[in-house]
């Protein structure tokens, strides 16, 4: 069992498969993008599914799949098939939904049980405004893919950002009132990226679920199923739930479970840090599956009582959110 120094039991891993992306959305990348690992310098299907063996012995059951955009990785279904092999018991996926429509009923047979969908806006001119490109109807399909595919809950995320997207959170939320959808609303944060970020662009999470309510909404307390910190709320008779998650607002970092592999084979044990150990040039040196929990367990206890918001330099799609 994985326990850091200040008592969380450290249970759920997020894999980075890849810093690639299709899309180039301002709050994660630079127009321009980032340079690319080379082939090399990134971890291969089976080293990652070794980690993952080794951490699942130790009590992690929880890994979620993220990028870059982990679709576009070429093996992203064998991974998916080694992963389920290991006997997690819940194995999830974060996604810009470009790809999903044709690719969601391949992912629950490799094993995928769920997804969360990138979706900050429904507007075609402001998705492609934001994503640089992007097309909003193809994300659209791609939601409507996961849920005939069983990939449930399915999650749809929202970063709200004043005077941008903001005017939409009703719009978005009430997606889930006749279709399981669960909508999460999440704080900007301060990642990788000066982008839209700034204390202007902010909006709290209360100031969303007040924007709810005052459209009529009633939000009372209810769950869904996940590994993450988003507070859930469900309105009277709608089929899905609201989320709100309030990295910024109001910290939830006693609770936080989690370590992050990157696909250059870094682990780090707070998103809002630099702080990380190399667990790759040990990998290819031939360690045995005792030295590499031993690096492992370093990063459990570089864990930070809690986070030091904007303190990182690394963009969010080498990191996977």
């Amino acid at each position: 069992m994985l326990i850091d120094n200040w008592g969380r039991k450290i249970d759920y891993l997020r894999v980075s498969i890849t810093d690639k992306c299709n899309l180039r959305c301002r709050y994660c990348m630079p127009e321009e993008g980032i340079p690319h690992l080379s082939h090399e310098k990134v971890l291969r299907v089976e080293e990652m599914t070794r980690i993952v063996g080794i951490v699942a012995k130790e009590g992690v059951d929880h890994i979620r799949i993220t990028g870059g955009e982990p679709l576009v990785h070429k093996g992203i279904f064998s991974f998916i098939a080694s992963l389920r092999d290991i006997g997690l018991t819940d194995l999830s996926l974060t996604t810009n939904g470009i790809l999903l429509e044709q690719m969601a009923a391949k992912l629950k047979q490799a094993g995928i049980d769920r997804v969360n969908i990138s979706l900050d806006t429904m507007d075609a001119e402001r998705f492609s405004w934001i994503t640089r490109g992007g097309d909003v109807q193809a994300v659209l399909r791609g939601v409507e893919a996961a849920m005939a595919a069983g990939l449930e809950p399915v999650k749809l995320n929202m970063v709200v950002v004043k005077s941008l997207n903001d005017n939409e959170v009703v719009g978005l939320s009430e997606m889930a009132k006749d279709k399981p959808l669960h909508i999460r609303f999440i704080e900007l944060m301060p990642v990788g990226t000066d982008g839209i970020w700034s204390k202007e662009n902010f909006v709290a999470t209360a100031d969303t679920m007040a924007k709810i309510e005052q459209a009529g909404y009633k939000l009372v307390p209810s769950k869904v199923r996940g590994n993450g910190p988003a507070e859930v709320y469900k309105v009277e008779g709608w089929q899905g739930t609201l989320g709100f998650i309030h990295a910024i607002s109001g910290h939830f970092c006693a609770k936080c479970n989690r370590l992050r592999l990157t696909a250059d084979g870094k682990i780090y044990p707070c998103l809002h840090s630099n702080t990380c150990v190399d667990i790759m040039t040990p990998l290819k040196e031939g360690a045995t599956d005792a030295e590499l929990l031993d690096i492992i367990k370093e990063a459990v206890n570089l864990k930070p009582e809690r986070s030091s918001l904007g303190a990182q330099n690394h963009c969010m799609n080498s990191i996977g959110g």
